[in-house]
């Protein structure tokens, strides 16, 4: 059977896409940064001003991606974009380390489970002690009940885009609905003050400095509006409103992760809340800002964001593998498609076998992801607006002036994060666990080509 001719079904509305996005860039980091990085790095106000350049970063980005997935609704997304433009080595090596990135998602936020049980449901998951890891104990109570996540979403993934849709769209209505109860809490806490947001940048560094530390996460914090190309074979309307809803996701993502730094640090002056050395400083806040019912809020926003996010990227990995399956640039076996779902089964099947694993390696795999996440961003990002600005080249006829200026800008920008990244000298250099498993992905990429050329050849 001709690969090429393997089409998915179109089964998403506007809405299921807007929550694929914004499902996808809201997880667990949303909850933990403003204790970890916003809040020490940059303040309240550094932190609202990095989000706020971030999000118009990536709607820079965004238009880009507008423009290629009018031009090209196919599964695949940022894959399709360079292989049209640039040839299937280019494209190969930036599909597979957006993969990377997608992949990353689905077992950091499964990973991040075990963390919300122990501050939200008193540690009900710490049994079965096994051994630590940089000084986190790892239990067998949070390998198995994220494990059993990681299943339960990756048989709903297979089930069918109709399905995933449907759990997606609820539980992003669920998390946006329980961070705005969030921020009324806060504001109607008798104990909330102007003065607690100050001061509005942090003392670590420049004013400066710190906003630029919030700026430099963006390819991480943003990552999943970027899912919607993925899904666009399975739009069940015109692909012009991607670039609408992709802006769309990425306000509201940026509105969350303002929120639930502001809401942090409401209850008393931030720098003393720090200095407190509470292991989750905004569950703290939660609990300060409306009792009970505020870990209540704080635990629905986390849960629905945790698995928006596993759904989301479940989605957006598969359909990635399944597009350089049906290119003949991965094996045969990641294109099969079931019959009766028409859905990727193996594809989703391969995420979630690979995402077992981390579990394994508790809390200190966090930051390992992040950094692979991140990389694997910046690349897509990059790849995506320098095959902008060549299909406007080679499409003189079409006068779209403020896109080759999105394609030049999206491309410096791209570069820049990447080089965040890889340089040495550079405060967000990824960690040497980061660089390992980087090179581990690579090796499997170079296995999986390999392996896809000797099969054609022996055809």
């Amino acid at each position: 059977m001709d690969n090429s001719s393997i089409l998915l079904k179109r089964n998403l509305k506007p809405v299921n896409v807007w929550a694929l996005a914004l499902g996808s860039i809201i997880g667990w980091g949303a909850f933990v940064m403003p204790g970890t990085t916003f809040l020490p790095n940059a303040g309240t106000l550094g932190t609202a001003i990095g989000v706020l350049i971030g999000a118009i970063v990536m709607i820079i980005i965004a238009v880009n991606y507008g423009y290629m997935i009018n031009r090209y609704p196919v599964a695949g997304g940022e894959y399709t974009f360079t292989e049209k433009t640039y040839g299937k080595k280019h494209a190969f090596v930036c599909a597979w380390f957006l993969g990377l990135s997608y992949f990353c998602i689905v077992p950091l936020n499964a990973t991040a489970l075990g963390l919300v049980s122990r501050k939200l449901l008193g540690g009900v998951l710490e049994f079965g002690y096994l051994y630590s890891i940089a000084g986190y104990e790892i239990y067998l109570g949070e390998i198995i009940f994220p494990s059993l996540i990681l299943i339960l979403f990756a048989y709903l993934s297979v089930k069918g885009v109709k399905v995933a849709g449907f759990v997606q769209t609820a539980m992003v209505f669920g998390l946006v609905a329980s961070v705005i109860m969030l921020c009324l809490c806060a504001l109607l806490n008798p104990d909330f003050s102007i003065s607690n947001l100050k001061p509005m940048f942090s003392g670590k560094g420049s004013a400066v400095s710190g906003i630029l530390a919030v700026v430099a996460v963006s390819p991480w914090a943003f990552v999943g509006f970027d899912s919607i190309p993925q899904a666009s074979e399975e739009f069940d309307f015109t692909p012009r409103k991607s670039r609408r809803l992709m802006i769309l996701s990425i306000l509201f993502g940026a509105f969350v992760y303002i929120a639930m730094n502001t809401v942090t640090a409401s209850v008393m002056p931030w720098e003393k809340l720090l200095e407190n050395n509470y292991d989750w400083p905004t569950g703290e806040a939660a609990e300060a800002v409306a009792g009970k019912a505020g870990l209540i809020f704080l635990g629905v926003a986390i849960v629905c964001a945790v698995l928006t996010g596993i759904m989301g990227f479940y989605m957006a990995t598969s359909r990635l593998l399944f597009s350089m399956a049906r290119e003949d640039s991965l094996p045969a076996f990641f294109g099969k498609i079931d019959e009766k779902c028409g859905t990727p089964k193996n594809a989703i099947i391969f995420v979630l076998v690979l995402s077992l694993i981390a579990p394994w390696f508790g809390r200190e795999a966090l930051g390992w992801i992040v950094d692979m996440s991140s990389i694997g961003a910046a690349i897509g990002y990059t790849y995506t607006s320098i095959a902008t600005y060549k299909t406007l080249k080679l499409t003189e006829n079409e006068h779209h002036p403020v896109l080759k200026v999105t394609a030049i800008l999206g491309f410096i920008l791209g570069l820049v994060f990447i080089g965040l990244l890889i340089f040495p000298f550079s405060p967000t250099f990824l960690s040497k666990p980061s660089l390992i498993c980087l090179l581990v992905w690579l090796i499997l990429g170079i296995a999986f080509t390999l392996f896809t050329k000797h099969k054609k050849k022996g055809n």
